[in-house]
């Protein structure tokens, strides 16, 4: 089996405090309007406390990414962890890579004419260190899992309120919001 390194969002622990959006702003400086990780609050139809659960997304390091397939120079590449990996310099800016990913993760750059996209940190994991969103989150609601070793029966591929694109084979993970446990002390009715 191919290693597939994945990002895991436990949306249980996350508060939505954008920390790890802006971690990897810090980390990669985007240009104002473009967004390599985002934090989504969960609507009413997902989870029924409004604001209260949330899914912090970014490339989902697709098994079958449609933006590698459908890249004509060759700007995207798959490494052996699975990581879905775009090469800046060889975009010649077709949007082919924007157009055919069903997640809407790469961006047109409105500087450079190029897209990008989050490429999981790799110089940071190349030198033995942590993404900088999980280790910006101040809960630990990111993790990097390895998909063949992943053995938690609460992760989930596709949960209430993200996209179902089989084709693309997402690698993240999600751990589902519960809802709160309500606690009644005397004298409420």
């Amino acid at each position: 089996m191919k290693k597939q390194k994945a990002f895991l969002v436990d949306s249980e622990k996350c508060l939505g405090c954008f920390t790890c959006a802006m971690a990897c702003r810090n980390q990669y400086h985007q240009e104002p309007g473009i967004k390599w990780r985002d934090v989504h609050p969960l609507g009413k139809e997902a989870y029924p406390h409004e604001e209260r659960a949330f899914l912090s997304l970014a490339c989902n390091h697709c098994g079958k990414p449609q933006c590698l397939v459908n890249c004509p120079v060759g700007a995207i590449s798959k490494r052996d962890d699975g990581i879905v990996v775009q090469d800046r310099s060889k975009c010649i800016g077709c949007e082919a890579c924007v157009v055919y990913c069903r997640y809407q993760v790469p961006k047109m750059n409105p500087v450079t004419e190029k897209a990008e996209k989050c490429n999981m940190c790799v110089e940071r994991q190349d030198a033995g260190r942590q993404t900088a969103c999980i280790l910006s989150c101040p809960v630990g609601a990111l993790q990097l899992v390895e998909l063949g070793t992943l053995d938690d029966p609460r992760a989930q591929q596709y949960p209430t309120g993200f996209p179902k694109h089989e084709i693309q084979d997402p690698s993240t993970r999600f751990i589902g919001a519960k809802p709160p446990h309500v606690v009644e002390t005397k004298g409420n009715t």
